[in-house]
């Protein structure tokens, strides 16, 4: 809980951890107004998920630019700008008048948000260095924060009658508060890295970070998505504790967060990895267990591995010797982004052609990949 005390007691660490909460509260809040989108503009499921990949697609398109853009501003400025630009947008899908508007006003909100992701990551991971204070995990956690922020938001839904005045109000309280705050990192620039001749040796450690990145996401991803149906179809579970699941995820994801960064300074950043798929492995054996109180205490220990195996591959990015701080982040972003797109989807076919079981069996498989990775890394590093 140090680093928790840290962005408490510091303005310094706690404007970029808002950042995170920032990021949570633009996307939540327009997640919550998707039915009502798709209801507005008439348009069917089909055409709802063409126009929710344009959003993924701005992501995407921004990662390879960010590092640039990061370089040119400095990573505090970027930052700020990449604010800015995500307070701006995130109202437009909600006052689309129709499909190809949203389409369109979805790109550009999915463009602000991964260049917010990239620069808030890197921001934090810049930080670090300098002050040689360890809070990336806890920023992650002021994310999950987000999500709580929304949740209680849309209780607001029936008073306030209309999406775009509440995702108004809502991104406008919180751009405020980033107002306050943001002179504390603006000026904030990376440290010089002294670049090296590309070889393979020096992106080896890239490649197999963004390995785990595309594993742990994709694992995080489907989790969220699948873990309701797992209960109700494989453990019988009753109507009540069909959202336990996800609820024992999030509410152990958060609180790892705020331990990962004490945990990680005492360990090291690969020896966390390495116990948080570790942890995530035995939850998912519980979950195997196709008992609902085990599988419900199975996703809590998902949610706590996960947590600090996130925060963990964005601070070794940020610090691979030869590499940039912000190509190193906007890779692993890139992979991970890939792989929480990609995770639902592929185990919603493996269980349309087999079952949700054995889906589950795959993501356990995939879990030993991450372990045995990291373990890898460390025999390395070692």
């Amino acid at each position: 809980m140090k680093s928790l005390q840290l962005i408490f007691s510091n303005p310094r660490y706690f404007a970029p951890a808002w950042v995170f909460t920032t990021l949570n509260i633009w996307f939540g809040t327009w997640a919550i107004y998707i039915p009502t989108v798709k209801e507005k503009l008439d348009i069917n499921k089909a055409d709802l998920g063409i126009a929710l990949f344009c959003l993924s697609l701005g992501v995407f398109a921004i990662f390879p630019l960010a590092p640039k853009i990061i370089n040119k501003l400095g990573v505090g400025k970027a930052t700020w700008v990449g604010v800015l630009l995500g307070s701006i947008t995130a109202i437009f899908p909600l006052l689309a008048p129709n499909y190809i508007t949203l389409a369109v006003t979805l790109f550009l909100f999915g463009a602000a948000n991964g260049l917010t992701d990239i620069a808030m990551n890197t921001l934090v991971t810049e930080i670090e260095k300098e002050d040689k204070q360890n809070f990336m995990s806890a920023a992650h956690g002021f994310f999950s924060l987000g999500g709580v922020v929304v949740g209680l938001g849309s209780f607001l839904i029936p008073i306030i009658g209309n999406p775009a005045l509440h995702m108004g109000i809502t991104v406008g309280v919180a751009f405020l508060i980033n107002l306050f705050f943001f002179r504390h990192y603006i000026n904030i620039k990376a440290a010089p890295q002294e670049k090296e001749a590309f070889n393979l040796k020096l992106f080896k450690p890239l490649i197999l970070l963004g390995l785990i990145s595309f594993v742990a996401f994709g694992s995080e991803g489907a989790i969220v998505d699948w873990s309701g149906l797992y209960l109700k179809e494989i453990t019988l579970a009753p109507e009540a504790l069909i959202g336990s699941g996800f609820l024992a995820f999030s509410v152990a994801m958060t609180l790892g967060r705020f331990l990962g960064d004490g945990i990680s300074a005492r360990i090291g950043s690969i020896k966390i990895v390495v116990l948080g798929a570790s942890v995530a492995l035995l939850g998912y054996l519980l979950v195997l267990s196709e008992h609902t109180l085990l599988a419900i205490v199975g996703f809590a220990l998902n949610g706590l591995g996960f947590s600090v195996i996130v925060p963990e591959l964005f601070r070794i990015g940020g610090n691979v010797k030869g590499v940039e701080s912000a190509q190193g982040v906007s890779f692993i972003a890139g992979t991970g982004y890939s792989g929480f797109l990609m995770g639902p989807v592929v185990l919603g076919f493996v269980a349309e052609s087999t079952s949700l079981t054995h889906s589950f069996y795959g993501l356990l498989g995939c879990i030993l990949l991450v372990l045995g990775t990291s373990l890898f890394l460390q025999k390395k590093r070692a």
